[in-house]
């Protein structure tokens, strides 16, 4: 199985941006830690702080099995990645780390949630280990 996590703008900083609200755990490492729990799925990994990049990947990915994205701050505000998303038949699964509902209150819409097959928010990184999962429940 290949899966493609997407991450957007400043995602690049965890470990050491907002550690009370994202943690202290850079992603890379956490990577490296999802790829040896599962080393029967192939993870890809692509993190942009550019719109247009990550809609361009949205679209390269279509040969995956699954996405697992978490579009930051462009999950409020871009109807492109959500265009993107809806324009491709592959399954998607939208992550939070923080409940976004607890945050302010421009971030309690989506343009993403009306077109993935799923959303996980609130349980830190763990959030993407749940989409994971999500997809190995679907081959069974």
């Amino acid at each position: 199985m290949k899966l493609t996590i997407i991450n957007g703008p400043n995602l690049n900083l965890l470990g050491s941006r907002e550690t009370d609200i994202y943690g202290n755990q850079d992603f890379d490492t956490f990577l490296n830690s999802l790829r040896s729990k599962y080393p029967n799925i192939n993870l890809e990994y692509y993190q942009s702080n550019i719109e247009g990049e990550l809609i361009n990947y949205i679209q390269d990915s279509m040969d995956s099995d699954g996405i697992i994205i978490n579009a930051a701050a462009y999950t409020h505000t871009s109807v492109g990645i959500g265009d993107a998303i809806k324009a491709i038949n592959t399954k998607v699964i939208e992550v939070h780390i923080s409940n976004t509902f607890s945050r302010e209150k421009y971030r309690h819409s989506s343009y993403l949630s009306p077109v993935v097959d799923g959303i996980i928010i609130g349980f830190g990184l763990k959030s993407y280990e749940l989409a994971i999962e999500s997809f190995c429940s679907r081959d069974e």
